[in-house]
């Protein structure tokens, strides 16, 4: 019995084993962007009637966000977003815009007027924008540097993960000569 015992918890061990790489593969297979290429070409208008394409914006660092408002890791990186990034960094070399995927702009504003965010905030309706990055999975976050090239990139939020974000921003600022 004892054996027995021994088997099925070796399959079911072996199981996970073989199931965990495949939800990390997948991850990676909806990213269709890497670090070092340029950023797709994109253009978009935020909720305040600003536009920016990510030609006009070489010589700035760039960050762009995916989210979604029912999205709860999106949620728990938002405010972090909003207090260290776009309130320590917005007047430098610095350009943040986050694109609400699967959203309109009546639902943005709604949205950002409940949570009180400041940051430069653009509709995604149809995934028009997010679908030059990924296919699947938010929040995802981009870093641009000031040559156009994605420096950075990440799926989800950790705080060792934003820590990061925070030090590529950093990184790039100063590369920049923004900070």
């Amino acid at each position: 019995m004892r054996k027995f015992t021994i088997f099925i918890a070796s399959l079911f061990l072996c199981s996970f084993a073989l199931i965990l790489p495949a939800a990390a593969q997948t991850e990676f297979e909806s990213t269709l962007t890497k670090v070092g290429q340029p950023v797709p070409e994109i253009d978009w208008v935020t909720l305040d009637g600003q536009k920016f394409d990510t030609r006009t914006l070489r010589g700035k660092v760039v960050l762009i966000n995916f989210f979604a408002t029912w999205c709860g890791p999106c949620l728990e990186e938002m405010p972090h977003l909003q207090k260290d990034v776009f309130q320590k960094i917005k007047n430098k070399n610095f350009v943040m815009v986050s694109f609400g995927r699967e959203h309109n702009e009546t639902e943005l504003k709604d949205f950002r007027k409940k949570r009180e965010f400041t940051f430069p905030i653009a509709a995604d309706p149809e995934r028009k924008i997010f679908g030059h990055f990924a296919t699947q999975f938010i929040p995802r976050n981009y870093i641009i540097a000031a040559d156009g090239k994605i420096a950075f990139q990440s799926v989800g939020y950790t705080e060792p993960e934003f820590k990061q974000l925070l030090d590529a921003i950093d990184k790039e600022l100063k590369k920049a000569g923004g900070k």
